[in-house]
C-alpha cells in the first residue's frame, strides 16, 4: 500500500538513484573480526532508489497517523536508553549487566525518546529510534519500499567511491579536528565532548552528504537492513562472541554512540546484529525502491 498522506508520499519519492553494476560487500581491512567484515566479496546488484536520509520522526508520524500503527517498544511498554539521556524526571533505572550504560525505561518509545518527561527531545527532522525490525517493515509494507539488502547498503554507503572505510573517503574521523559524521568524541561511555555539535541524534539531512547524495550514512542511528545477521565461518571465537544474539537481523552504519575506543563501527564494512524486536534510542532506518516503482 503506498502512503495516503502528502508527508509520506514525499518521504517515498526523497530518494536518489544508485547504479547496478559490480558491488563490494565486506573489506580485507577488518577491524572488529569477530563480526566477520571481511573478506571482500563482489556480487552484481541492480539499480535501486535509496532514501536521502533516514525516516524521521515526522514521516513516521504521518504512518502512525494514517495506519494507526503502535510501534513493539509502545506494545512492550519500555524501550532502552543511553543513560546520559534519561528524562530528568525519572529517577530509578534498570541497568543492562556488562552494558550499564544501557537502561530499561518503562514508557520510553518513538514519541518520548529519553521516556516520560522527555518531549523537548523530540525534533521532527531527526531520524525516528525506538522502532523494531519489525515496526521497520511495517512502514516499508505502508509506503511501497522494503529495507535494503546488506550488500546494498554497503554499495550505497560507498558513494561510488569503491573500497573505502567510509562514506567520504579514507580519513578517519577524530575526536579533534575531522568531523564528518555524528559520533562519540572523548571518553566513553562517561565524557562526551560534543565536538562535532550533537549530544544525541542530528537532524537526518545533516553534514554531507556522499557521492550519490545520502546523508549520514555512517553514525548517527544504526540502520537495519532486510538481512538476517549470519556467520559465514565456523570460528569458535565469532560464535562465541555472537552465542547471545539468536535470529537477529543485521543493522549498518553505526550511531551518536560509536567511538573508535569501543565500537569502532562507524565504517562502511562494520556490521552488528540484534534480534528484530529489540528498541533503543540510537536505532532507526531508510528505505529502498526498487527501479520498476519509479519508472
Amino acid at each position: 500500500m503506498h502512503p495516503k498522506t502528502e508527508t509520506g508520499q514525499h518521504a517515498m519519492h526523497a530518494c536518489r538513484a544508485i547504479p547496478g553494476g559490480d558491488a563490494l560487500l565486506g573489506t580485507d581491512r577488518p577491524m572488529i573480526p569477530v563480526d566477520e567484515e571481511g573478506p571482500t566479496r563482489r556480487k552484481r546488484v541492480s539499480g535501486f532508489r535509496m532514501m536521502e536520509t533516514a525516516i524521521t520522526n515526522e514521516m513516521f508520524a504521518a504512518f502512525v497517523e494514517d495506519s494507526r500503527f503502535e510501534t513493539e517498544a509502545e506494545r512492550f511498554g519500555w524501550s532502552f536508553v543511553f543513560h546520559q539521556n534519561v528524562a530528568e524526571t525519572i529517577t530509578e533505572t534498570q541497568a543492562v549487566l556488562g552494558h550499564e550504560w544501557w537502561r530499561r525505561i518503562d514508557g520510553a518509545s518513538w514519541r518520548l525518546i529519553n521516556g516520560p518527561g522527555s518531549e523537548d527531545a523530540w525534533h521532527r527532522d531527526h531520524p525516528v529510534v525506538h522502532v523494531s525490525w519489525n515496526d521497520a517493515r511495517a512502514y516499508a509494507s505502508w509506503a511501497g519500499g522494503r529495507l535494503p539488502t546488506e550488500i546494498e547498503w554497503e554499495h550505497a554507503a560507498r558513494g561510488g567511491l569503491g573500497d573505502v572505510p567510509f562514506p567520504w573517503g579514507e580519513e578517519e574521523p577524530n575526536d579533534s579536528g575531522f568531523f564528518p559524521c555524528n559520533i562519540w568524541q572523548g571518553r566513553f561511555p562517561d565524557k562526551n565532548a560534543c565536538a562535532d555539535g550533537y549530544a544525541t541524534t542530528a537532524p537526518a539531512r545533516s553534514f554531507e552528504s556522499n557521492g550519490y547524495g545520502l546523508y549520514n550514512m555512517c553514525g548517527n542511528v544504526w540502520e537495519w537492513t532486510a538481512d538476517p545477521f549470519k556467520l559465514r565461518s565456523l570460528s569458535k571465537r565469532a560464535k562465541a562472541h555472537h552465542a547471545n544474539q539468536p535470529r537477529s537481523k543485521v543493522l549498518k552504519g553505526g550511531s551518536f554512540l560509536c567511538h573508535k575506543s569501543y565500537c569502532f563501527r562507524y565504517r562502511i564494512a562494520a556490521r552488528t546484529g540484534t534480534t528484530a524486536d529489540t528498541t533503543t534510542s540510537h536505532q532507526g532506518f531508510r528505505l529502498v525502491f526498487d527501479e520498476s516503482q519509479h519508472g
